[in-house]
């Protein structure tokens, strides 16, 4: 959500496992055996299979669909030619990358930023928005933050569970959004669930947001609803900041 006008500025695919046993699976039940077995590489092809044909069904039926953001996998990103299996399989449905963000957590990166900079600038340069994920959960080094061409920093929730109370977490939160503005990012904060949350990071100059406190995990169906309304129904009483 975009925090001074509640737009809804894009959705991310999340990846779900309806098992037909166990129920409904969140992804930290099967994620890190599917990475550590190599089956992660088929599974992201298959979420960014899902997220284009969903896409170009918004398209068909003009759902002002802005922005998609798909996960990439450690296993995923360091794929032989990346960037050429992403837009093969975007041109299989006809789509281009503008609808397109990448989000790549820092511990793929991380220890490999020379490599992991030709890897995202292939991305990059193809038009699509890269996202640095999770920022803060891994061995955070500022020198790749300058290094990477990052659009986007998205601040990990665990900093914002204990804001504003905390002041360590919140000191925090405030500095990596004033450095991420200075690079010329943009600044995502996950796990919003509160008001004061919200007044908080929005206090920080943070343009955007994303956490229960304005949707839970919802269907395509209910997205599609979201979107061609184009706003949060209580944006209107999201908070002004004089």
């Amino acid at each position: 959500m975009e925090v001074k006008t509640g737009a809804v500025e894009g959705v991310e695919a999340l990846i779900r496992w309806q098992h037909p046993r166990l129920g409904l699976l969140m992804p930290d039940h099967f994620l890190p055996a599917a990475e550590e077995s190599g089956l992660i590489v088929p599974i992201g092809q298959q979420v960014l299979e899902m997220a284009c044909s969903q896409i170009k069904q918004w398209l068909a039926q003009e759902v002002p669909v802005k922005r998609v953001a798909v996960n990439l996998s450690g296993r995923q990103f360091w794929e032989e030619d990346l960037a050429g299996m992403i837009t093969g399989t975007l041109a299989n449905y006809g789509l281009t990358t503008k609808h397109f963000e990448l989000e790549v957590t820092e511990s793929v990166v991380m220890g490999t930023v020379a490599a992991a900079s030709r890897v995202l600038r292939e991305l990059h340069d193809l038009g699509m928005d890269i996202a640095l994920d999770d920022f803060g959960t891994g061995y955070s080094s500022l020198y790749y933050l300058k290094e990477l061409p990052i659009d986007i920093l998205k601040i990990d929730k665990s900093f914002i569970t204990q804001i504003p109370d905390d002041r360590d977490s919140t000191t925090i939160v405030a500095t990596v959004a004033s450095l991420a503005h200075g690079l010329g990012m943009r600044v995502v904060v996950e796990g919003v669930e509160t008001l004061r949350q919200l007044k908080t990071v929005m206090g920080f100059g943070c343009e955007q947001v994303q956490g229960y406190y304005f949707s839970r995990p919802i269907s395509p169906e209910e997205v599609s609803a979201l979107l061609k309304a184009g706003r949060f129904p209580f944006a209107d009483k999201i908070p002004k900041l004089v």
